[in-house]
């Protein structure tokens, strides 16, 4: 079977290959064509829309689209070794139809790593300067971020902002309390907490803290200006859904960590971000072998019925993976079932089509 492996292998890996280049040539020229005016009109660099921009851009849609391109990949050539009956002189050879998937496992197992290593290293860097791009030239930042922004900073410290302004970095109505064994220990109030760069403090404006005692009377003192260091920087009022692309695998689940403590609602982006990098490798396996199942048997229709019937199976995961994410924003799921639920499905498919297969 050494020679078949090789064989199989090398229509997988190469026809894998050379669907990307056309399918991503495709898709960089759509998009050039959608944002071309952004760049002419932000006055973007050639330079920065080759190099900050679509090289980045190029290894992410890659890595994000690469399940669908497997079992595109397996459905084409697959068809035209079942056209050519090949399977048939296999199976006929006393080649069980287990080992006839062996090649296809390896080499999807293969491309699932490869993904898979993409996806906790490499992209996340490369997000950063394709984001840093985008919101430059492409989509520009709004000047106010949050409102009525409510965060558990540290056990027993809770930091409450009426608004944050982007344009000068200050939140406004800024609230700090303090509570021990169940009750308020103290009140941290001003009208504006303002970013220091420098000291990586916040300046507080017109504040007062009272402190409460067990007896009667309460501590208040307040000023003008005052400087507070707390577990609260100017980087938690820029996170967004795209903040957690940019993230590797340890920055991804400290993150998870420090906003499920502070019981940050924008921790679902981030749960969603971890639960999908490792969920889409591993559907290029179930993919694959479902692939092989469809198209491993000769049709009258010829290539193209199982070309069609691949795409839609490979549309209907891509569609059922983004509705499984709506389920986790509107908290019907938690992250970890809504992303694995389109991988567990399709497995059942695919040990279904399995059973049916020609054998």
């Amino acid at each position: 079977m050494r020679k078949l492996d090789i064989y199989i292998s090398k229509k997988f890996i190469t026809t894998f290959f050379m669907a990307l280049l056309l399918i991503i040539g495709i898709v960089i020229i759509f998009d050039i064509s959608e944002k071309v005016d952004y760049f002419v009109k932000n006055e973007a660099p050639l330079k920065a829309i080759v190099f900050d921009y679509y090289l980045n851009f190029v290894p992410y849609f890659m890595n994000m689209f690469s399940p669908l391109f497997v079992f595109i990949t397996v459905i084409f050539f697959t068809s035209r070794m079942a056209a050519n009956s090949e399977f048939i002189a296999m199976l006929s050879g006393g080649i069980s139809y287990s080992r006839i998937l062996v090649p296809y496992i390896a080499c999807s197992i293969l491309i699932a790593m490869l993904s898979l290593g993409l996806n906790l290293y490499v992209i996340p860097k490369s997000n950063v300067t394709k984001t840093n791009f985008e919101q430059k030239y492409i989509k520009q930042r709004s000047k106010i971020k949050f409102r009525n922004v409510h965060y558990q900073i540290a056990p027993g410290q809770f930091v409450y902002v009426e608004s944050f302004s982007k344009w000068n970095n200050t939140a406004y109505k800024f609230t700090l309390e303090t509570v021990e064994n169940s009750r308020l220990k103290s009140k941290l109030v001003a009208d504006a907490a303002v970013w220091d760069s420098v000291k990586q403090c916040w300046r507080l404006r017109n504040w007062f803290l009272r402190d409460y005692t067990t007896g009667l009377e309460d501590h208040v003192t307040s000023g003008e200006r005052k400087d507070t260091a707390i577990e609260l920087n100017i980087t938690d009022f820029y996170r967004n859904d795209k903040t957690v692309e940019t993230l590797d695998i340890h920055d991804l689940n400290r993150l998870i960590a420090t906003q499920n403590m502070r019981g940050d609602a924008n921790v679902m982006f981030a749960e969603i971000e971890l639960h999908n990098r490792f969920a889409m490798p591993f559907s290029a396996i179930i993919l694959t072998i479902m692939g092989v199942c469809l198209s491993s048997r000769r049709k009258r229709g010829g290539i193209g019925w199982n070309l069609g019937i691949g795409i839609a199976l490979a549309f209907s995961y891509i569609l059922f993976q983004r509705f499984s994410q709506m389920f986790v924003v509107t908290g019907t799921m938690p992250a970890a079932v809504a992303l694995w639920t389109p991988n567990m499905l399709f497995a059942l498919i695919t040990v279904f089509l399995y059973t049916k297969a020609q054998k």
